[in-house]
């Protein structure tokens, strides 16, 4: 018992200067002790989730109205499970990294022998690993060395489950399974652990982890509004923090995301280095992606600070774009976040000519090297862009909308701040029944989206078909929208009964 016990400590002691050397590194994380700024954060952001899921739209509409839950009560309370979901870049791969380093430098879970981080994207690649042991030998083999880690206290924190390419077969576990790996992560419940992903993911998942009655379901909801402002005092120039603020006021998308600390980081970063940033150039979801994309482009790819158009001008860079999105999306649709040259070199074969770090990084492990998007927030954007470059069929997918699904074109209207040209007129008189519902579940961004539409088509001297109403109590915004149809509709239904002003 004696050697088993030195054994433990020995094996313990490794696994901890292991993270420390491999994650410490990293800010805001490089001394776990002082860690104010995710301390902040993290003092702030939970909320208890008990229901079902929540998506951007209904993050948008409800960000202001969670309960916070303490860091420290989260994580000092040995928990068997805790489950974390959140937006992309709102901090759960942060959290996991902090749980990580302050236990290696032994500052929480001062009762677990062993803990164990596994990133989803990197268990891809690993589809034929069958139980915990093998993935254990597979990533921490120079520490754990064949070690028996089942008479020990052992918990595991896994990252990005919606990036986990057989979470169809971890969530139906009596399907025939032909992928290992969805095995090897189901073992992991038997132990203590900490699972992260997107909401999405998140809500499948719970419903095959309810058996530990002391389970924790948290949503991360990101910065308060008085830590948007003390990051904004702590890391901006002194000349630039009133027009960042005014910026992260104004606009609705800008004032939401803000508490998103990717978002936060990457707008006050690209206001403080810009010369011609204006308080609406986050006035959208796709202006924000856009603005963030242009940066990482200017910085890291093409080196200068020339506007898209601009670098778009030279054939070279409108080459080397369209590939960056052309890897973006072939990997993408095949959830394929993690890839070799070999991969990038399928789809774009004078992948050397191009410039692409920065965008893709290259990542060392001791599994050897793999390529990934600094964040898979910009990969999607880069998907996107190509989806819309090579597969624009906006005017043909409007002409088969059922009667009663509008708001995919609402919102794309509104995200591209478009007018009514005539190929959008073209596109508007193939649907003559154009119509507006107000309804409980419809979030603020939506009725935002519905409203820009709503202008354009009355000014251009058309009226809409009909407008309903299934809500009794209704938002400034949704009176507002209900006032501006009113007048220039062929029949409103009301199937609530309310008072206006």
């Amino acid at each position: 018992m004696k050697c088993l016990h030195l054994d433990i400590l020995e094996v313990c002691g490794t696994l901890k200067k292991y993270h420390l050397k491999l994650y410490e590194i990293q800010p805001p994380l490089k001394v776990p002790a002082n860690v104010d700024l995710i301390d902040k954060l993290f003092n702030t952001v939970y909320t208890q989730m008990d229901v079902c899921c929540i998506e951007r739209n209904d993050f948008l509409e409800k960000q202001m109205s969670y309960t916070p839950i303490p860091y420290s009560e989260i994580l000092m309370n040995e928990k068997s499970a805790i489950i974390i979901s959140g937006i992309a870049g709102i901090g759960k791969t942060w959290l996991l990294r902090k749980c990580l380093l302050d236990w290696s430098n032994n500052l929480i879970w001062k009762n677990v022998a062993l803990v164990f981080y596994l990133e989803c994207r990197r268990l891809n690649q690993h589809q034929n690993v069958s139980n915990v042991n093998e993935l254990l030998s597979v990533f921490y083999y120079d520490v754990i060395n064949n070690f028996n880690i089942g008479n020990h206290t052992a918990l595991f924190l896994v990252d990005g489950l919606d990036e986990f390419k057989y979470l169809n077969e971890l969530l139906n576990p009596s399907v025939c399974c032909k992928y290992p790996i969805a095995n090897a992560i189901a073992e992991i419940q038997k132990y203590k652990h900490e699972v992260a992903g997107r909401v999405y993911a998140i809500d499948q998942y719970q419903s095959i982890s309810k058996e530990h009655s002391d389970k924790l379901s948290i949503q991360i909801m990101g910065f308060n509004e008085n830590e948007i402002n003390n990051f904004v005092e702590s890391n901006v120039k002194e000349e630039k923090k009133e027009v960042i603020k005014a910026t992260l006021k104004k606009p609705p998308i800008a004032k939401a995301m803000a508490s998103v600390p990717f978002y936060l980081s990457s707008m006050c970063t690209i206001i403080s280095d810009s010369k011609n940033i204006y308080t609406n150039s986050f006035l959208t979801i796709t202006d924000l992606y856009a603005n963030i994309f242009l940066y990482f482009l200017q910085k890291h790819v093409i080196n200068n600070n020339k506007l898209l158009y601009e670098i778009m001008e030279e054939n070279f860079n409108e080459k080397c774009l369209l590939n960056i999105c052309k890897i973006a999306y072939e990997l993408f649709v095949e959830n394929n976040v993690i890839f070799s040259k070999e991969e990038i070199q399928n789809f774009i074969s004078d992948f050397d000519k191009y410039n692409l770090f920065g965008i893709i990084e290259k990542i060392e492990t001791n599994l050897g090297c793999h390529y990934q998007f600094v964040h898979l927030t910009i990969m999607e954007f880069c998907a996107s862009v190509y989806a819309y470059y090579c597969f624009n069929r906006l005017s043909e997918s409007i002409s088969l909308l059922g009667s009663d699904d509008y708001n995919l074109f609402y919102e794309c209207f509104y995200e591209s701040q478009s007018s009514f040209t005539d190929e959008i007129v073209l596109i508007i008189d193939k649907q003559k029944l154009w119509r507006i519902k107000i309804g409980d579940g419809k979030t603020s961004y939506e009725t935002s989206c519905d409203y820009y539409f709503i202008n354009h088509y009355i000014k251009s001297g058309r009226m809409l078909s009909s407008q309903s109403v299934f809500k009794y109590v209704l938002s400034d915004d949704e009176k507002k929208l209900l006032i501006q149809c009113s007048t220039y509709v062929h029949s409103v239904d009301f199937y609530c009964i309310i008072k206006l002003d």
